[in-house]
């Protein structure tokens, strides 16, 4: 049945209903002109057909332009964010027959107030839709609150803040991601009454949301699981990378029975370098982000696990999100988990094997 839905034509259904073929497509396209008798006739034959418009024809024979926009932390070549930014631009490219443009706008995370000015000026390009990975909730809603002001849909990816109702997020569920990354470390630790978080930090600020939650997910496996286990915190700060090799120094010589650890962002291997460095076989550390200096501490050993996140798919899915909604109006999913992918180095070159294998199906479907 629904094959022959594919081939009903406008003139059919207004021979069916009796009116015109124009008057099909003010109906079809919600426009004025129209009787309420001459209306109704219409939606009551469309939904006895259970008429679904070609709208990827209608979206290519319109050649109306769309300008999407995306707010991500600024960052450096092969960073994380360097791959949802490639993911999205994947997607720019798969789409172009829609005629689709993306403007970028990069706020410093560490820094209060840059996210409000970027977002300032992301306002002003008159974006369709936008993507933004979040900052503190209260910049975050008050920059939401003026996307809906103007009715721009826009998407949060890699960290989610529900009640501000994006059309749809796309990342991990941070909270359940910390547990999972805990119930690991536990099994390193092997009997260890003390481990060590390291954290990125700046002003005592995190970088992300997505960090914060990791650490609570994680706090909450510990206090259920491990009640008695020592945690202490080492704060690494961003933006003075010169004093690393000394915190971690001190922190070692104050420390030296502690033989594991984690990060929740992607620069463990600020950890795993030192390790190799310092000649340590003895460290367990874990992290987030197949970063290639991340990769390079888990292949030589000073890094054992790392928690996978697929940014580039994540990216390319947000743009994907705005065009079935903006242009083919179709309904989309509002929750988009990321798995949780344990990468070893065992696995590593196996993983990147079904990576691409996976973006290839999905640019292809």
């Amino acid at each position: 049945m629904e094959k022959q839905h594919d081939r009903i034509r406008i003139k059919d259904i207004a021979q069916l209903a009796g009116v015109s073929v124009g008057t099909v497509d003010r109906v079809l396209h919600s426009r004025s002109g129209v009787s309420p008798a001459s209306r109704r006739k219409v939606e009551e034959i469309l939904q006895q057909l259970n008429y679904q418009p070609n709208m990827y024809a209608s979206a290519l024979a319109s050649n109306k332009k769309y300008n999407f926009a995306c707010l991500l932390p600024s960052h450096s070549k092969e960073d994380y964010w360097d791959d949802v930014e490639s993911g999205m631009f994947q997607a720019v490219s798969a789409f172009s027959d829609f005629h689709i443009s993306l403007n970028t706008f990069y706020y410093d995370q560490y820094e209060f107030g840059s996210f409000v000015e970027t977002g300032n000026r992301l306002l002003e390009s008159g974006a369709d839709g936008v993507v933004l990975a979040p900052t503190i909730e209260e910049e975050t809603s008050r920059f939401v609150g003026k996307l809906r002001q103007s009715d721009t849909p826009y998407i949060f990816i890699d960290s989610n803040i529900p009640r501000l109702s994006p059309l749809a997020f796309y990342g991990q569920h941070a909270r359940k991601s910390g547990y999972f990354a805990a119930r690991i470390l536990h099994l390193l630790a092997q009997g260890s009454r003390e481990i060590v978080l390291f954290r990125q930090i700046y002003e005592g600020r995190l970088g992300s949301n997505q960090q914060l939650h990791r650490e609570e997910g994680f706090y909450e496996y510990m206090k259920k699981h491990c009640p008695d286990m020592k945690m202490r915190e080492l704060n690494l700060y961003v933006k003075q990378p010169g004093q690393d090799e000394m915190l971690l120094d001190e922190f070692f010589r104050a420390h030296p029975h502690i033989n594991c650890g984690i990060t929740f962002n992607s620069k463990a291997y600020l950890v795993g370098e030192y390790m190799l460095k310092h000649g340590r076989k003895d460290f367990h550390l874990m992290g987030y982000d197949l970063l290639r200096r991340n990769i390079a501490c888990l292949k030589a050993g000073t890094i054992d696990f790392i928690i996978a996140q697929q940014p580039t798919v994540q990216g390319y899915n947000s743009i994907e999100c705005l065009c079935n909604h903006l242009i083919l109006k179709k309904k989309v999913k509002s929750c988009n988990y990321m798995p949780i992918n344990l990468i070893a180095e065992d696995n590593i070159d196996f993983y990147f094997d079904a990576h691409v294998c996976e973006q290839s199906t999905t640019i292809l479907s």
